[in-house]
């Protein structure tokens, strides 16, 4: 039986480990062959070990596993040239590219809003928002050529519905992208192109189960499962894809400009 992404090409940004990995695995269990990128390197101001090249070599194995092809690359979501190269080489490789999983972010905190450092304020909407942008506007145009329509789903957070003290440039860059996936929904309407947003609470990834974000989240009393309603202590990375696969799915083909919480009870809160 064909998956509901036969036929497919997908563009995962931060695909070397947690959701992205899981999001690059799951569009490739439904049949799109993947193009995938991440930084591959710490980056100054995040307080967790980030991805390293063996983990995007990972992502890679597994998706070959499930006999889907995969163009995989180490880049900066801030790298514009960069982007729009693996996308170029994507697009030229598999000859089309239907959805856009703009996923990858950096997670960080602060005692307060204004004694946050200027480093701190610009590298997380430099990749949060920014680079966001930046994976867009490289993967949009050569979608419309195609004509075949799609679907962008962007990786928002809870935080980008509500506030939380001690993360504003988290807050701002989640906040951020919603405005972003409105305004793309109208613009590429005509095109047959929907864009919508998920809104993940707490995810059981290497971002967050790590000792250093576990110690910020204690001195700064966040309940690590970011006050799930369901009784689930953490929302699994798969959970995630999943509504991903559905959003890029022609099941989902009138869906557009939607913010999709994963556990809405916390959004509405």
């Amino acid at each position: 039986m064909a998956g509901r992404l036969e036929g497919k090409v997908a563009l995962v940004s931060g695909a070397a480990r947690g959701q992205g990995r899981s999001h690059a695995v799951r569009l490739a269990q439904e049949g799109a062959d993947i193009i995938a990128f991440d930084v591959c390197r710490q980056l100054d101001t995040v307080p967790y070990p980030m991805a390293v090249a063996e983990d995007l070599e990972q992502t890679v194995k597994l998706v070959e596993d499930l006999d889907r092809r995969i163009i995989a690359r180490e880049a900066d979501v801030r790298d514009a040239a960069a982007v729009q190269a693996l996308v170029d080489d994507g697009v030229s490789e598999f000859g089309r590219l239907d959805v856009v999983c703009a996923n990858a972010g950096i997670a960080g905190m602060a005692e307060n809003t204004w004694t946050m450092t200027e480093d701190q304020w610009e590298e997380m909407i430099a990749v949060n928002l920014t680079g966001v942008w930046k994976t867009v506007k490289a993967a949009i145009p050569a979608m419309i050529e195609a004509g075949n329509g799609g679907s962008i789903v962007i990786t928002s957070s809870t935080f980008g519905a509500k506030g939380m003290a001690g993360i504003a440039h988290y807050v701002t860059a989640k906040h951020g992208v919603v405005g972003l996936m409105r305004t793309l929904a109208n613009e590429l309407a005509p095109h047959f192109i929907r864009v919508n947003t998920v809104h993940p609470t707490g995810v059981n990834t290497p971002m967050i189960m790590n000792d250093a974000m576990e110690q910020v989240l204690s001195n700064a009393s966040i309940s690590v499962n970011l006050q799930n309603a369901l009784p689930v202590e953490m929302v699994e990375p798969v959970d995630i894809s999943n509504a991903i696969v559905w959003l890029a799915s022609e099941e989902a083909r009138y869906v557009t400009g939607v913010s999709l919480p994963v556990d809405a009870g916390f959004l509405q809160r």
